[in-house]
């Protein structure tokens, strides 16, 4: 944790220097001495007071501004970047007057590009389809409707929630899997905004199941499980059930719960001879769960990233982060999640539900 935080520091002082320099660039000509002081303390000032005033937890927001003003910082570097690019590229080809005339308006159409894209891609989902068949018996295909990490709170709430339902009405899904991070920490935005009458919405005939992920176990897990217990859908905490339509379903809690039960003893209730799903928040252990017989395992909590670069960051930490491997006995599936986490920003990942079609023998 205190190693995170030091690079957490050390990459905020470095935006807010690039930031101001790409500041002091964009409006030269109009700033004295004086003013470029002000805008370096400014800038500097806002990052490491909101970054205190997280470490103090003064209020929750704070945390929540913290992180956004450290993505808009990260937006203003790779601005400075792109811009810092093309003057190297065009500086032998175009006179300097022009060429700052120039990139001057672009680096700033490039910011809110940027900014636009990264709102957009939160709260406007994709639907991406994919059809697997397993080698055990299954009376009728499948359809499943997955979406993960939906982060209710003051952020994301009742129309996504209504976009969902209307996602999965469309896509006529025999079932509904929600593989955890459902709230955002807490269910008191989920109350204050009734989102109840929004997330009974969430209906299919085979059922809508659950697992919770570890922002549902900050100590408010068992008001999350009644919230979403008393809205249609079944919370699947070291369970398993048999479903009529001729397959199995095992839920696991996040791996923050010290006290869950590891996959295979799960398994030891289960008729393995058929079709078994699996609800896992995080793919971890997708490695382990290739030699067991478990045919559909759906995890999500990665978020692709959300913001770039860290797609590669948890390309390098886990060993499938997003999308679909086919391994071992399995099929396995990582989405990149319905919602988001902290600020309403996505930069090469996008908000996604996935319909999965599973035939049998």
């Amino acid at each position: 944790m205190l190693y995170f935080l030091l690079i957490a520091i050390l990459l905020l002082q470095l935006f807010s220097w690039l930031c101001s320099r790409g500041l002091f660039w964009l409006l030269q000509g109009y700033l004295k001495p004086a003013a470029r002081r002000k805008i370096r303390w400014l800038v500097f000032g806002i990052g490491n007071g909101l970054l205190l005033l997280s470490l103090l937890r003064v209020w929750p927001g704070v945390f929540r501004l913290s992180a956004g003003w450290m993505v808009l910082l990260w937006y203003g570097v790779l601005t400075v970047s792109a811009v810092w690019l093309l003057h190297l590229l065009l500086r032998r080809r175009i006179a300097p007057a022009r060429l700052g005339s120039l990139l001057r308006p672009l680096a700033a159409a490039l910011f809110m590009f940027l900014l636009g894209i990264s709102v957009y891609n939160a709260y406007t989902p994709v639907v991406h389809h994919y059809r697997v068949a397993i080698d055990k018996p299954l009376p009728r295909p499948v359809r499943i409707g997955l979406a993960s990490d939906t982060h209710l709170g003051v952020l994301f709430g009742a129309r996504q929630l209504d976009r969902l339902s209307a996602i999965m009405q469309r896509e006529q899904v025999d079932i509904i899997l929600l593989p955890g991070d459902l709230m955002d920490d807490d269910t008191r935005a989920y109350r204050s905004e009734n989102m109840q009458r929004h997330l009974q919405q969430l209906r299919a005939p085979l059922g809508v199941y659950a697992t919770l992920g570890n922002h549902d176990l900050f100590g408010h897990q068992d008001a999350i499980r009644a919230e979403l217990e008393a809205a249609g859908i079944r919370v699947l905490n070291d369970d398993v059930v048999r479903l009529d339509a001729g397959f199995w379903l095992v839920g696991r809690p996040d791996d923050l719960d010290r006290q869950r039960k590891s996959t295979a003893e799960l398994l030891d209730s289960v008729d393995t001879r058929e079709p078994v799903f699996l609800l896992d928040h995080r793919p971890t252990e997708i490695r382990l769960h290739q030699a067991l017989p478990i045919d559909i395992q759906v995890s999500g909590h990665v978020h692709k990233g959300q913001v770039f670069p860290s797609n590669f960051i948890v390309d390098w930490i886990y060993d499938l982060s997003y999308g679909y491997q086919q391994r071992g006995l399995g099929h396995y599936f990582v989405t990149s999640g319905y919602g988001f986490w902290g600020v309403p920003f996505r930069l090469g990942s996008q908000s996604e539900v996935m319909i999965i079609d599973v035939v049998g023998l």
